[in-house]
């Protein structure tokens, strides 16, 4: 037996779903689709504009979705040690 996730009533099946419901949008509107056209776009981000507008706490929401989640992006790209230097190190800190 598998548990289910459930986000305000919805099943969260994928971390799509999970993202699209945290935010409130589908991702499609602020990454947009293969093969969309310049007037596609225009109009996608013309919405997405529009969203922004009425809505401004979402950009908020959004930053602190990717801050929390890049520990999880980046941990692959960060387990040869060696060759990855700290944050700290880059902002004149010392290295890791």
């Amino acid at each position: 037996m598998t548990m289910k996730s459930f986000i305000a009533g919805h099943e969260v099946v994928t971390y799509d779903d999970a993202l699209e419901l945290a935010l409130g949008t589908p991702l499609e509107l602020w990454l947009g689709v293969v093969g969309e056209s310049a007037e596609e776009r225009a109009a996608r981000l013309d919405a997405a504009w529009d969203i922004l507008a009425e809505e401004p706490e979402l950009y908020d929401r959004v930053v602190a979705l990717v801050a929390e989640g890049l520990p999880y992006v980046l941990s692959p790209l960060t387990s040869a040690r060696s060759s990855v230097c700290s944050v700290g190190a880059l902002l004149g800190g010392e290295a890791a």
